[in-house]
């Protein structure tokens, strides 16, 4: 079940954390995993990870927020049958204390680069057989998140596209669903609370792990095996729909 054999998967941000558990495990699942990345040291290290155990992927070093060279992956690339939009950064701040410059920074690489990879990528899926698009979404685009005023813009942003898109090419046959994970342990995770909370690392990591009603953060791992299912062919009924994997965050959170 879940294979992924013959299938080309692009997955955006797979150098570190959730990219990259997705990443690793489409390649195991026999897909040809083609990695667009920022950080081309990060890419190549999941690419090296991912040919050690006999899986195919490719890096390719690339700002989600140039189309132009977006689009020029894309055509060294040549076919797409699964894009994973999961690159992101994130950014503290409420709306008055938000400068216009992060407001940018924050809609350019989270909501332009999701536009970006989705037009490059649509007239190549148009092409495919079993065509599917996942985006990352945030529980951030569905309940409101203290001092998260630019991230959950980018995220209700990437919530609303998916919709449309999943809409708009139900005739071209292409699902496009959403994940909203809450808080996922990750190395990025871990760089944030220091860089923010410097000295009180372990206070705000217990802090922000039990704001999950079961306890912890999720792992990498968690929501690759949930990415593996929407957009493995088992799922060829689901389409238009977002998927929150947040240790009952909205719903046991009172």
């Amino acid at each position: 079940m879940f294979s992924l054999e013959g299938k080309i998967a692009i997955v955006t941000g797979g150098g570190s954390g959730i990219g990259k558990a997705i990443s690793i495990l489409f390649a195991k699942q026999g897909a040809d995993v083609h990695i667009i990345e920022l950080n081309a040291a990060a890419a190549e290290e999941t690419v090296t990870e991912i040919q050690k155990n006999k899986g195919k992927a490719c890096a390719h070093s690339c700002d989600v927020s140039n189309q132009n060279e977006v689009m020029d992956v894309f055509y060294q690339i040549g076919a797409v049958d699964i894009l994973v939009n999961n690159a992101g950064i994130a950014h503290i701040g409420k709306a008055d204390t938000t400068s216009e410059e992060d407001f940018d920074r924050v809609f350019a690489v989270n909501v332009k680069g999701a536009y970006n990879t989705l037009f490059a990528a649509i007239p190549f899926l148009k092409k495919s057989k079993s065509p599917v698009i996942l985006n990352m979404a945030s529980i951030a685009a569905l309940v409101g998140i203290t001092d998260r005023f630019a991230y959950s813009m980018s995220k209700g942003a990437i919530y609303a596209m998916t919709m449309s898109v999943a809409r708009d090419y139900l005739e071209d046959g292409i699902r496009c669903n959403s994940i909203s994970p809450a808080r996922v342990h990750t190395p990025f995770v871990d760089g944030f609370i220091s860089k923010n909370y410097p000295g009180k690392e372990e206070e705000i990591f217990d802090k922000l792990s039990k704001s999950q009603p079961i306890g912890r953060m999720g792992k990498p791992e968690e929501v690759a095996a949930l990415a593996l299912y929407l957009c493995a062919e088992e799922s060829g009924f689901i389409s238009g729909n977002d998927y929150p994997i947040d240790g009952g965050f909205i719903k046991l959170n009172n």
